[in-house]
């Protein structure tokens, strides 16, 4: 059973979260979700890892379904990765005995990824998942965008996020993913991308980048280029066959769980 919890970050913006705790954990995990979107579409994954000795902490990023601040908006890159530490933090203190793990998909690989630069050290390990690191597939694009902060364009992801018709479906029924994306939002990606491609010598942990060859939203070089840039020495990239932008929800969703799980478990 999750316990909800809601957090007041850095500027006092309260972030809506879960946390699964598992009996015996071996470690802590934070989930950091994608654009759009919100932290319960990570309840299979959070589920596998609970079984497997590891709590889950989960939030839903800043303007995104419960949490508070401007609707799918950010005013600086930075929001990202600092909202992170919250998270991160709270993970550390409630469970000092752990080893705690940040897992970002899409944005949220961003996040994760900015954190890792940002903060070096104050975690474990990193798992990616199709992390929007470069800008290598211009899905909304050249940014930035010459629009006000406070234009508003609407959510036209769905088709890209998953080869199984289901998922792509309860997505686009799903009243918690926002329909739509500020212009302030897509625009603090340029200078937070050159940062991280800048910065990259500064992301020494321990990685575990993971993307699908035919995501439609993320270019695979994006993962390959920042695992190419990176001082980390325990790095590991992987790239699958056939697999679109939601590995984490594509058919063979377990098998990468369980990857997941044993790079975490290899690290405790």
């Amino acid at each position: 059973m999750a316990e909800k919890r809601t957090l007041i970050t850095f500027d006092g913006t309260e972030l809506f979260s879960k946390k699964n705790t598992a009996e015996q954990p071996k470690a802590a995990a934070v989930i950091v979700h994608g654009l759009a979107e919100h932290m319960d579409r990570y309840e299979a994954l959070t589920e596998k890892l609970v079984e497997h000795g590891i709590t889950v902490y989960r939030y839903d990023q800043r303007g995104h379904a419960r949490s508070g601040g401007r609707r799918v908006y950010f005013s600086d890159f930075n929001e990202m990765p600092d909202d992170a530490k919250t998270m991160v933090d709270t993970a550390k203190a409630e469970h000092p005995e752990l080893p705690v793990f940040l897992i970002g998909h899409s944005m949220g690989g961003f996040t994760a990824a900015a954190f890792g630069t940002k903060y070096p050290g104050s975690v474990k390990g990193i798992v990616l998942s199709g992390a929007l690191t470069r800008y290598n597939k211009e899905i909304f694009g050249p940014l930035p965008i010459d629009k006000p902060d406070d234009f508003y364009f609407d959510n036209e992801l769905g088709d890209g996020v998953c080869s199984d018709p289901e998922v792509v479906k309860a997505y686009e029924n799903d009243p918690l993913v926002e329909k739509k994306i500020s212009a302030g939002l897509l625009n603090a990606f340029p200078p937070g991308i050159e940062w991280l491609t800048r910065q990259a010598s500064d992301f020494t942990d321990p990685v575990f980048v993971l993307h699908g060859n035919e995501d439609g939203l993320i270019a695979e070089k994006d993962s390959r280029d920042f695992y190419s840039d990176i001082s980390s020495r325990d790095k590991t990239l992987k790239i699958y066959a056939f697999l679109m932008h939601e590995i984490f929800n594509e058919p063979v969703k377990y098998a990468i769980y369980n990857e997941v799980i044993d790079w975490i478990h290899d690290r405790v």
